[in-house]
């Protein structure tokens, strides 16, 4: 697209690049089972436990080998009908793009190297949690990626690629982030982004609605592509590489304004992640003068 500001793709796995997800089909049919599964599913919507402390639980009741646990995957997985036109565009202009989860790592690159092939597999990096799986598959035991609640921080991880971005920046020229999602589990890291996509009709879409977060609706990768253009003219038109449309995350855009070479985003380093969660929309977004959630049309 020749644009002068770098982007880079962080998206969700399941629900988001494939249709289900890849956990709940391991659990349903060799580990805890479906109606356990939603109770525990209930455990973490109520707060009464940690997503981590009940993932450890659905993960341990696993009783397959990894083979027939991916047999399972490849016969009920279903992969966004674009995917694989949007990853080739991402590829032919240079756009980074992560797949960033809550899920396992290994069980992630399997499902990607089948249904992409090896050699498209293999440019996506994967932010995940790590496993140790036995040979016998008697036990499945997550290695979290960070030691919170979470076990996975999201919002930790894109901030830490920001870091780095800046760092490696010659005229500290920080990247459009884009991030693509589902469901609410994604919102501690769509909050970073620049750019939000969720899905239509899906929890993220509806949580955007209901608290006023601008966001952009999606029903494929399609939707998303052609959006990405759009977005990445109007960025170089308005400010020629430097600024941001004013519907585009207001919390990604100050942490833009507070970087340099030289500077540190000191006021997101020092906020504890538990805080950062709510940080963005309350805190610049507030009822009475939040505008309704915005789209950006082609």
């Amino acid at each position: 697209m020749g644009t002068k500001r770098k982007i880079i793709c962080f998206s969700d796995f399941d629900g988001t690049i494939f249709m289900q997800d890849t956990g709940h089909i391991l659990f349903n049919k060799y580990g805890c089972g479906s109606e356990q599964r939603e109770i525990l599913d209930q455990q973490i919507k109520t707060g009464e436990r940690s997503f981590r402390d009940v993932s450890e639980e659905m993960w341990g009741s696993l009783n397959v080998p990894f083979a027939d646990g991916f047999e399972a995957m490849k016969e009920q997985l279903e992969i966004d009908v674009a995917f694989q036109d949007f990853h080739t565009f991402c590829l032919n202009n240079k756009i980074p793009f992560n797949v960033i989860s809550a899920g396992l790592k290994p069980v992630l690159r399997e499902v990607l190297n089948h249904f992409l092939g090896e050699e498209a597999s293999s440019n996506i990096d994967i932010v995940a949690n790590d496993a140790k799986i036995s040979e016998d598959g008697s036990e499945w035991k997550v290695v979290w990626r960070h030691e919170t609640p979470l076990g996975h921080d999201k919002a930790l991880s894109i901030n830490e690629y920001k870091a780095s971005a800046r760092l490696e920046s010659e005229d500290g020229t920080i990247p459009m982030i884009v991030f693509i999602g589902d469901g609410v589990s994604d919102l501690a890291a769509a909050r970073e982004a620049d750019v939000l996509f969720a899905r239509r009709g899906l929890a993220l879409e509806e949580y955007c609605i209901q608290h006023k977060i601008p966001y952009i609706p999606y029903d494929t990768f399609a939707d998303i592509q052609k959006e990405i253009i759009t977005i990445a003219r109007i960025d170089d038109a308005k400010t020629g590489g430097t600024g941001l449309p004013s519907n585009f995350n207001p919390r990604a855009n100050m942490w833009r304004r507070a970087s340099s070479k030289s500077a540190v985003p000191v006021f997101a380093a020092k906020t504890p992640a538990k805080e950062r969660m709510f940080i963005w929309p309350e805190a610049y977004t507030g009822p009475n003068s939040a505008p309704e959630a915005q789209t950006v049309q082609a």
